[in-house]
């Protein structure tokens, strides 16, 4: 099996055909690979998309700047934070042996600042406002800057509509990849590895997605996929087909080319699906 630099490559094949231990068993811990997976994201519950991609940096300058405060004043983690819930937004109540009952702070009312942060404005919003905003929201906001960069990069991997205060522990598992893909799009990473990057995204926010592959080729990286969303396969340089089943019936490479040659010579099942969603069956 190869695997061609500088192209857009999908592993693809059924469900235990061996396709993610393939491609983690060959290409994770080498220089320049970017490995971008489904797994928990490590943080609080304190933690957000905000935190998590550095975006409250850039939030909190502008913020200090237009204030002349200081940029820790708008941190819940620090000056800022709510005196009564310790910036957490809610007041965690353990019952012992039942599970813990998580109540709306009332000093701060679930803004999670203290009532002197919110007195200051930015633009005519407060910091709790703006971290309401979703990501389309914010990206009308804040027109230009590292602020703007970031939150380009998330709308990019199809998380337009998170919200920059959204508690981390409430992202699916193809919102956390797709978050660390946002992150990644800043390192220098000669070749990147996606699993799935497609879970639980709209059609819309494929295409999306697509065409930010497309942008990390151009660049000049490596973009390895393993997927079986046939949007994704039909628009790969190179596949590389696993199977002809799952377990032990898989784990053989029974297709190595472009996704045309794949319709018009495979003979798998992932060719004859293809075949289906591109309206050329035989």
């Amino acid at each position: 099996m190869d695997v061609p630099l500088g192209v857009l490559t999908v592993v693809t094949g059924v469900a235990g055909s061996g396709k993610s231990s393939l491609i983690h068993g060959a290409l994770p811990g080498r220089e320049g690979v970017v490995v971008v997976d489904q797994s928990a994201i490590r943080g609080s519950r304190r933690s957000n998309p905000a935190t998590y991609t550095g975006l409250l940096d850039p939030i909190r300058t502008a913020f200090a700047r237009a204030n002349k405060v200081k940029p820790s004043l708008f941190s819940a983690n620090s000056e800022g934070a709510c005196p009564e819930c310790k910036g957490a937004g809610v007041i965690y109540t353990d019952l012992a042996m039942m599970a813990g009952v998580a109540t709306t702070c009332e000093k701060c009312e679930g803004r999670r600042f203290r009532a002197e942060v919110l007195e200051h404005k930015l633009r005519g919003r407060d910091i709790s406002q703006v971290l309401a905003m979703s990501v389309v929201e914010a990206r009308e906001f804040f027109s230009s800057g590292n602020a703007r960069v970031i939150l380009d990069r998330m709308y990019d991997v199809g998380l337009g509509y998170l919200g920059l205060g959204q508690p981390l522990t409430t992202l699916s598992g193809g919102e956390r990849q797709r978050l660390k893909l946002a992150i990644s799009m800043a390192r220098n990473g000669a070749v990147y590895v996606l699993d799935e990057p497609t879970t639980g995204l709209h059609l819309a926010d494929v295409d999306r997605l697509l065409a930010l592959m497309d942008r990390l080729v151009d660049a000049g990286n490596t973009v390895v996929v393993i997927e079986h969303h046939q949007a994704v396969m039909a628009h790969a340089d190179h596949v590389i087909d696993l199977g002809p089943g799952a377990g032990h019936d898989g784990g053989r490479v029974v297709f190595e080319g472009t996704p045309a040659e794949l319709v018009e010579t495979g003979d798998t099942l992932t060719a004859r699906h293809l075949r289906a969603y591109l309206g050329r069956e035989r």
